[in-house]
């Protein structure tokens, strides 16, 4: 069984930066593409950015350019840094792998992008 454990997450005006840090229990980064994803209130949850296991990444056009996925394998961690975020960027991000496993699901970061 694989624990994603995200954390990072906040409160920031718009126009701000954080880094969303997922840590898993054990090594899986080397073998499956990871993604963030991120669900806002009534809306269903949506892939942002995904990062193969040699690094190629993809994302979703609302962030492309203002958000950077990157993967650290020796430490079975995956990053997200947002910048110049938007209240549109507000939601509860979510670390799985691409296409997600349900049982990897983890709590989320709430990110909070207001004035």
């Amino acid at each position: 069984q694989v624990q994603l454990v995200e954390s990072g997450g906040g409160l920031v005006q718009p126009g701000g930066s954080l880094r969303l840090s997922c840590a898993a229990s054990r090594s899986i980064f080397s073998i499956y593409v990871m993604g963030w994803y991120r669900q806002a209130p009534g809306k269903q949850r949506e892939l942002v950015a995904s990062i193969t296991n040699v690094g190629n990444t993809n994302y979703a056009s609302s962030v492309k350019g203002r958000f950077t996925i990157s993967r650290d394998n020796a430490k079975n961690t995956v990053y997200l840094q947002m910048n110049s975020l938007k209240p549109e960027d507000t939601a509860v991000y979510y670390c799985n792998t691409v296409p997600s496993r349900g049982n990897y699901w983890g709590q989320g970061t709430q990110v909070t992008v207001s004035s």
